[in-house]
């Protein structure tokens, strides 16, 4: 029996124990976070499933592990001898969790979570579902938890202030900008739990999470008072004055579910997707709930001159460390050893030397070959493959600075590339240059623009299982909200918004071919204004990722002539901002790999 197996059966005895039928276990901290610290990952612990996003079912008589179209290479042979079923998201005739609970629960069953974990969204549709069928459910086990006999402690990393240079508004000023959208939509209180909001609020950061510089942390602003819920040995003398002189409160951590317990009368605006169930059940009827996303979200999300200009200075940094590592792997492969950790390890010791780098931006996924075709692959010990100086190799990094994060991905020919695997590559970087290039009507969101990036793979029925951007934060989160590309929506998706000067998206399509290769080119764009006229005001792109795109992987002949001048113009300007920062040796390299095609 594996060890996940094993912790499955222990998992069904706690059931068996607290008369649960059903047990769901998603991938969430107190907090929505999508990434999480080693505390609170339930769900990789209970199925050996490492990926950063998924739900696991547990019953008496089955195990069921669902996940996105990231991870359906990985998670099969991650959870090969569990016992549990991959059950695919999105795909046709696939259960989803809640059709799976509605099938599976009768009369009289009930159905247990940790109601820290599950948003108060999800966890009040199951309610609803299930109570129309006579299913109960109890939200204050943490049966995984009481499994867990070795289960890191919560984290307390210190927090720090992070200074005005960078953050380019006063914590002050977006305090009072928050209170006046309470105002304006009559709300006297408002729960805030996402720690990346909070820490963008305040001004703040810590490190809580890896590769995430957010605090542990609830607040509950009202007109007069901002309490802040907090580890308060994460907090110095300075940072405690800096907050009091926010004319913040400083509560402990675990108390803000007495603390809303304790709230009466108050017009609470909240989201209840960001919001978990079990702060959500202590709100008492007293309180009229106003719900809608979290205001701070789209306020983060628009950067302001500053944070551009400093991203600006971030990404050139970044873009070096990167431009290096590419040249540093040209000259060597073959040479020296090479595998999928060693390599990713050079080119965080390249980013470490950059003034300002705090460190990752995430995991960096450092793929050669077939593994490239999982999307969030992740290199173990077990699956470290050795780099030969022939086929493809993916790595998607980035990198924490004071002045901004950064997320890149250049897949690189190590030496001779098959004509298939170039048509790809070729095709990949076109469409990754054509969304830059993207000019439109200001009132568009990444819905009307995400066939830009698509049309060339679907001209030839190719596509790519996965968003084709994302929003990512200033210091924070690599993956933000609410900007991003895609052209799969729901009608409940709140996070398509309309494209705003200073949002920050990802642009990396991809094509991905199980048990042959993968193939990704991600650069980062600000929104900008362009002309206004009798039409509108139209808005444009420009690119904050400089690094050469490799030319040993392109076929011409897959390419229009207005894709050849995208890929010159850009180069062009990746040599003239690069290379300035390399040696002699490095700038004749790139003078090369940016040459006119």
């Amino acid at each position: 029996m594996s060890e996940a197996a094993a912790r499955i059966e222990k998992l069904r005895a706690k059931m068996k124990e607290n008369g649960v039928r059903a047990y769901y276990v998603p991938t969430s901290d107190f907090h929505e976070s999508e990434y999480v610290g080693a505390y609170f990952k339930c769900r990789q612990y209970l199925t050996g499933f490492t990926g950063s996003a998924g739900i696991a079912v547990v019953t008496p008589d089955e195990a069921g592990l669902w996940t996105d179209g990231r991870y359906f290479v990985q998670a099969p042979k991650q959870i090969a001898g569990s016992g549990v079923t991959l059950y695919r998201m999105g795909e046709e005739g696939v259960w989803t969790t809640d059709e799976f609970l509605k099938n599976t629960l009768k009369d009289g069953d009930v159905l247990g979570f940790d109601g820290r974990v599950v948003n108060s969204l999800a966890g009040e549709k199951m309610e609803k579902m299930l109570a129309a069928q006579g299913v109960s459910i109890v939200y204050d086990k943490d049966l995984v938890g009481e499994i867990w006999e070795d289960r890191p402690a919560l984290s307390k990393e210190p927090v720090w202030i992070l200074d005005e240079k960078y953050a380019g508004c006063p914590a002050s000023e977006k305090i009072a900008n928050l209170r006046a959208e309470m105002a304006a939509c009559g709300a006297t209180a408002h729960i805030l739990a996402t720690v990346d909001d909070i820490v963008w609020l305040l001004n703040v950061r810590g490190n809580d999470v890896p590769c995430n510089p957010i605090v542990l942390s609830y607040a509950v602003v009202t007109m007069d008072t901002f309490y802040l819920f907090i580890q308060e040995e994460t907090l110095n003398e300075e940072v405690k004055a800096y907050l009091a002189g926010l004319g913040v409160q400083i509560r402990p951590y675990d108390s803000v579910y007495a603390h809303i317990l304790q709230m009466n009368g108050e017009k609470v605006l909240l989201e209840k997707a960001k919001v978990n169930y079990a702060i959500y059940k202590n709100l008492n009827d007293s309180n009229t709930i106003i719900e809608k996303m979290n205001p701070t979200a789209l306020a983060k999300a628009i950067k302001n001159p500053v944070e551009v200009q400093n991203q600006k200075h971030a990404h050139i940094k970044d873009g070096v460390a990167v431009t290096k590592f590419i040249y540093w792997l040209k000259q060597n492969i073959g040479k020296i050893p090479m595998d999928e950790i060693s390599v990713s390890d050079k080119l965080e010791s390249l980013r470490r030397e950059q003034e300002g780098n705090l460190g990752l931006s995430f995991g960096t996924i450092s793929a050669y070959g077939a593994n490239a075709a999982m999307c969030h692959y992740s290199a173990t010990k077990e699956s470290n493959t050795v780099l030969k100086p022939e086929g493809l190799y993916l790595v998607d990094s980035g990198g924490q600075y004071y002045e901004g994060t950064t997320d890149i991905t250049r897949t690189i020919a190590l030496g001779p590339v098959d004509d298939v695997q170039k048509e790809h590559f070729t095709l990949v970087a076109a469409s990754m240059l054509r969304l830059a290039a993207a000019k439109f009507l200001y009132g568009c969101s990444g819905l009307n623009l995400d066939y830009a990036a698509r049309e060339l793979f679907w001209q030839r029925g190719l596509n790519f299982n996965h968003g084709t951007g994302h929003g990512v934060g200033y210091l924070l989160n690599v993956h933000e909200r609410p900007n991003q590309f895609r052209w799969k929506t729901t009608p409940d998706r709140k996070d398509n918004c309309v494209l705003e000067e200073g949002m920050i998206t990802s642009d990396e399509p991809g094509l991905y071919f199980e048990g042959s290769h993968g193939i990704r080119t991600e650069n980062l764009l600000v929104c900008v204004k362009a002309e206004k006229n009798e039409y509108g005001q139209f808005m444009a792109f420009e690119h904050l990722t400089f690094v050469p795109i490799d030319l040993d992987a392109i076929d011409e002949r897959f390419l229009e002539k207005r894709d050849k001048e995208l890929l010159n113009v850009y180069h062009k300007e990746v040599y003239q901002k690069i290379s300035p920062y390399l040696t002699e040796d490095e700038r004749i390299w790139l003078k090369e790999a940016t040459r006119e095609i």
